[in-house]
């Protein structure tokens, strides 16, 4: 059992029912008419049901998650449902929200398929990349029938096919649109290809087009048309980045009270239930903006342990995957850590008003089903994986003392 990764995990678990009915009660009762313990009740089923998936996750047998009916039937019904989202998002409202169709109801449980997506491309690459290393990984030029064929163009056509699959997962995922989403998935995409043996020139050079070419659009739509931005939320909450108080009383209120609930706390906070932001200020303070509840509560010396702890389980996930024997395991934590990672600097961007407001949750501390269930099985995954790192090491020594 690897506790440097299981006790941060079990502890950001309980501390999120406590956070959540925090910052919950109050918005519920007003604004929704519920009872105050609603949220609480949802999130304790929802962090007892993740913790049993991530046991499970880890005395599982690793060859199912490679098995082809598994790995295919889990890729077809992510884009089955993320293709069905999107359609009846369109016409029945229950699907979507705030311009967004990103969910689909399930009695008191909303299903994002977009949460499912990061788990699967992470679990498709790994088995692709490793597969296909011989591929990847070698340099030079080769020969084959038709002459001289350079590394990259062999690269290319071992790995065409998957990537034509997962830029169609991507690009589903921004149509509905999840920014947010998106962004974490070609992170995962491009950190996975790095890790497997592509050139990194090339991988960082299409992480520079990328990054290049979404600040440019972004650029462009702010200074120059900012009309096209202001006529969808999405883009509203983009441009509420540039200038939140100029936008105070619609899409700006999160990032504005948010920066209020951050001075409020100061260094410890005001204590625990004490805050004034979450009273109806901050829109649903306990999902994607529930740090800035903490902050104010419990300062931000509470902040920086809420996220040194997610910290501490990226910090030993990657130094599995570096210690890893196995090629599939090595990619397997780099994809985890990534997306554990790479939602975490959203969702702290966001808040802080550095990024602009995508709705990405704050990883294992933030209200909501999809997010924390995909993560709990992340967790068992490695849990699974580092077990299986550490008895290969075992055995390997026992040999040599035999030899």
């Amino acid at each position: 059992m690897d506790y440097l990764i299981l006790i941060p995990y079990l502890a950001l678990c309980v501390f999120s029912v406590v956070m959540v009915f925090d910052a919950s009660y109050s918005w519920v009762t007003v604004q929704y008419r519920q009872a105050a313990t609603s949220y609480l009740v949802k999130q304790l089923t929802f962090v007892i049901i993740g913790i049993a998936l991530a046991f499970l996750a880890m005395f599982s047998n690793r060859n199912l998650w490679r098995k082809k009916w598994f790995l295919y039937g889990f890729l077809g019904l992510t884009i089955f449902l993320l293709m069905f989202v999107l359609v009846l998002g369109k016409i029945n409202p229950e699907f979507s929200a705030n311009g967004a169709s990103a969910w689909i109801p399930l009695g008191p449980f909303h299903l994002q398929p977009g949460e499912l997506a990061k788990l699967v491309v992470i679990l498709y690459m790994a088995d692709i990349m490793s597969m296909r290393q011989r591929y990847i990984s070698s340099v030079g030029v080769t020969h084959n029938i038709l002459g001289p064929m350079p590394s990259y163009f062999r690269t290319i056509g071992a790995t065409f096919g998957p990537f034509i699959l997962l830029t169609a997962i991507l690009l589903l995922v921004l149509l509905e649109p999840d920014t947010g989403g998106f962004a974490i998935l070609f992170m995962i995409l491009i950190i996975m290809m790095m890790a497997s043996g592509f050139s990194a020139k090339g991988a960082m050079g299409w992480l520079g087009v990328f990054f290049a070419f979404a600040v440019s659009v972004f650029t462009l739509l702010v200074t120059k048309l900012p009309g096209v931005l202001a006529k969808s939320y999405q883009g509203r909450r983009f441009l509420a980045v540039v200038n939140p108080f100029k936008m105070a009383k619609d899409e700006g209120k999160q990032l504005v009270n948010s920066m209020y609930a951050i001075n409020h706390g100061g260094l410890f906070g005001v204590g625990l239930g004490n805050g004034q932001m979450k009273a109806g200020y901050i829109p649903e303070p306990y999902t994607d903006f529930i740090l800035s509840t903490i902050t104010e509560e419990l300062g931000v010396v509470g902040a920086i342990l809420t996220v040194g702890a997610i910290i501490l389980i990226v910090a030993r996930i990657v130094m599995i995957g570096i210690r890893a024997k196995d090629v599939y395991h090595s990619l397997l934590m780099y994809g985890i850590a990534t997306l554990i990672m790479i939602q975490t600097t959203f969702n702290v961007g966001a808040v802080v008003g550095l990024l602009p407001i995508t709705g990405v949750t704050l990883p294992f501390v933030s209200y909501g089903g999809s997010s924390l269930l995909i993560l709990s099985v992340a967790i068992g995954i490695v849990l699974n994986v580092s077990a299986r790192e550490k008895r290969q090491r075992i055995l390997e020594k026992d040999g040599e003392k035999h030899a």
